[in-house]
This record gives C-alpha cells, structure tokens and sequence, in this order.
C-alpha cells in the first residue's frame, strides 16, 4: 500500500492540540512507518491595528488537519481513536475507509504553505540526476540546475536531440534516479 494525504476533522481551535497528539499517539505506537506527516494547513496574514503592522498565521481550514498516511485498519483506528479527532472527510461513516486527497489538491494545499507533498525537496541538490516521470519528457533523465522550492519548481537540464536544454518542470513531475 502507498502513503496518502487525507483529511481529518478536528474540534475547531484544537488543530494543534490533534496534530501533538497523534504524532505522539504514532511515535509510541510504532506506527511511525504508517502514519508519516500530519499538517495544519495555515498561512501567513498581515494584519495591521491600531497602525502597527502584525504578522499572522491564520488556519486555512478551521476544525481539519492533513494526515500523510497508508490506510490500514490499524492506523485508521490510531487516527480516529485520537483525542479531539471528530473524523475522517470523505467517509460515508459505518466503518468505510475514506478517499485520500488527489495529489492536485494536496499541492495546491501544500504549495501554498512553502511545502511539497513529497519529500523529494529535502534531498533534491543542483547536479542530482534525476527522471521525468510525466509530461512530454516522461521517462527522460536529466541534472537538477536550479530549485524553487517556494514554487515548487526545477530546472533540469535534459539531452535533446543531442543538445542539452534546460525545461522546468513541477516538483512531481520528477524523483531522484
């Protein structure tokens, strides 16, 4: 089974509280290998009062938090069982498993937060080799030139025709060969 995103509900307010407390839940439980990332989606918004200029991180999705994770009955039950977890969106309930977010919109959430729904970006370095594995370069190998993780964007340089050109492509339109 493969790791993937879903959304949890929360009690509104407590996004935080949840999130501490199923990390610590999975870490003592030995399910680290099952439940990877859980995130509390939140941007960053200036507020200005009283003419001072504030910086505040505002939740995105009040009373829901993003869970990384491989659907299995045991961490499904980790997940649900946690204190202030109300449950998962995209469950009919009567003990159906619920749909994962589509990586589309796990991007669109994560890219807006400074964040990559894969880890690649933490060990993605200039010169790395790397494979395209979609788009019109799909299959096609090439070195990193430049990362833009704030756009979630690289430059690779890959061997067309015999002459070396430099495409961007999205973060998951590449892994590392």
């Amino acid at each position: 089974m493969q790791k993937e995103w879903y959304v949890v509900n929360t009690y509104s307010g407590h996004e935080n509280k949840v999130k501490e407390k199923l990390e610590m839940r999975a870490s003592s439980m030995g399910m680290e290998d099952h439940i990877y990332r859980v995130v509390v989606p939140e941007q960053k918004e200036v507020e200005i009062k009283d003419g001072v200029q504030k910086e505040k991180m505002k939740k995105m999705f009040p009373g829901y938090i993003l869970v990384e994770m491989v659907m299995t009955d045991e961490a499904w039950f980790i997940v649900r069982n946690t204190p202030g977890v109300t449950g998962f969106i995209g469950s009919s309930g009567k003990g159906a498993k619920p749909f994962p977010l589509t990586p589309q919109e796990v991007d669109k959430i994560l890219g807006s937060m400074g964040m990559s729904r894969l880890e690649i970006g933490n060990s993605l370095n200039v010169d790395d080799t790397v494979k395209v594995v979609n788009g019109p370069f799909a299959n096609m190998f090439g070195k990193v030139k430049t990362i833009d993780m704030e756009n979630q964007k690289v430059e690779v340089a890959l061997d067309l025709f015999g002459q070396e050109t430099i495409v961007e492509l999205a973060l998951t339109e590449i892994e590392v060969a």
